[in-house]
């Protein structure tokens, strides 16, 4: 992307001009860019064009009202695709968490532009063992204006297992001023949305046929495991799973980072050379034909 692009990015938003190959990140619910900046990188060293656009309404702080709806931050999330669009010819598109939904319901809904998916510690529902049961009865809520009286705060290890990372995120955010609230606190009404939206995902996830690459804690403290093998059994292409030994929910952040960024790296490398080599074949065919 040229300088221009980065100037017009959402601020907060993360763009790495690259080649014309790209990856499109979702970062999670109440998240931001930065969890993914990690990962990010090691897509760029690969030169790849890497765009993780900050999604108002499902980034933290970014909807103090909670009058956005799951499918505002949809919508943002094509537009982001449409811009990457403007300057590659292969998109994968990723996502943690929450985040790992939207990449989903792009891939279903697009599946001619979307050509690979890496999936995160996706999250179909909050379950993990850090979650309080009583989010299980928060399922029963069918009002938007009654789910926003309720307000949900994650406990530790807040998703990071090394606790050195841990407090240098905690610090980050005591250092930029901005309120611990936003980092681990989640209002009804956005919860309220993610179930929404994981609802529309998740009664068709046969539809999504992309090669996909899933990384997933065993012990993940936010979201069980039982939610990457639900998609492992009922996508409807290829997918390839990491399970992680050490690490909690942030693997983009936590202590296996490095095998998180390696591994999704070589995913994409082959997923793209194959696509490469059969636009290649394609245009010889043209060619000869013509």
């Amino acid at each position: 992307m040229s300088k221009n692009d980065k100037i017009n990015a959402l601020r907060g938003s993360l763009v790495i001009p690259g080649g014309r190959i790209g990856v499109l990140l979702v970062h999670s619910l109440g998240g931001n860019p930065i969890e993914l900046r990690f990962v990010a990188q090691s897509f760029a060293r690969q030169g790849y064009t890497v765009y993780c656009p900050l999604l108002p309404g499902l980034s933290g702080g970014t909807d103090v009202s909670g009058l956005s709806a799951w499918t505002d931050w949809y919508q943002s999330l094509e537009k982001a695709h449409d811009e990457l669009k403007n300057h590659c010819d292969i998109i994968l598109v990723g996502g943690l968490s929450a985040g790992s939904m939207m990449a989903l319901r792009l891939a279903r809904e697009r599946p001619a532009a979307v050509h690979g998916l890496v999936l995160f510690a996706p999250t179909i529902f909050p379950n993990g063992w850090a979650i309080p049961p009583t989010l299980q009865l928060f399922r029963l809520i069918r009002q938007k204006w009654f789910a926003k009286l309720f307000h949900f705060r994650q406990r530790a290890p807040y998703g990071i297992k090394d606790e050195r990372i841990r407090n240098f995120v905690i610090e980050s955010f005591k250092n930029e001023e901005r309120p611990i609230e936003d980092l681990f606190g989640r209002g009804g009404g956005l919860v309220f949305e993610f179930l929404r939206l994981a609802k529309d995902v998740r009664k068709r996830l046969g539809e999504v046929r992309q090669p996909c690459a899933i990384f997933h804690p065993r012990e993940d403290d936010q979201s069980d495991l039982s939610n990457a093998i639900k998609l492992q059994r009922r996508l409807g292409g290829t997918v390839e799973m990491t399970v992680l030994d050490d690490s909690y929910h942030m693997v983009t952040l936590d202590r296996q980072r490095n095998l998180v960024a390696e591994r999704a790296c070589e995913f994409a490398n082959r997923v793209t050379s194959r696509l490469v080599e059969r636009q290649a074949v394609s245009r010889l065919v043209k060619g000869a034909a013509e």
